[in-house]
């Protein structure tokens, strides 16, 4: 295990104990890039894309556990994108959603999660927050 600089103990094996096939959607390139490298410290090997569009094409292309979803996104943006997902695939289909935001006000995690995400995490991402995540999405709880 890593400890990272904030001392938050990094399970570098989590994806081996909770194997999960993972997309993250963030328009962002840096917040991708640092999405994705916080996943990789964790053994997961995720595929990202850019916008709410280009989630349902990849959801249609392939079977995923857990999709992280921006909230804000150009074309369709995460909360619309958790709509349909909802309606296009049965709930035994569906991947677990969580939503990603920086909108940290009272009220933002209800409101995702009326929209259909499963779940939320506030961004900036910490390490915790997001194995947290991931651990709920692998048990299914909220």
């Amino acid at each position: 295990m890593m400890t990272s600089s904030n001392s938050v103990a990094i399970d570098s094996g989590m994806a081996q104990r909770l194997p999960l096939k993972i997309l993250l959607a963030e328009d962002v390139i840096v917040n991708q890039r640092v999405a994705l490298r916080m996943l990789d410290r964790l053994g997961y090997q995720a595929d990202a894309v850019s916008n709410g569009e280009e989630v349902l094409v990849a959801l249609r292309r392939q079977t995923y556990d857990l999709v992280f979803l921006d909230v804000q996104m150009p074309k369709m943006d995460g909360l619309e994108t958790a709509q349909c997902i909802r309606q296009e695939w049965p709930a035994d289909q569906r991947p677990w959603l969580v939503a990603m935001t920086a909108h940290a006000l009272e009220g933002d995690r209800e409101s995702c999660l009326q929209a259909g995400m499963d779940d939320y995490v506030s961004k900036p991402i910490r390490f915790e927050a997001l194995v947290k995540a991931l651990e709920r999405c692998a048990t299914r709880q909220v």
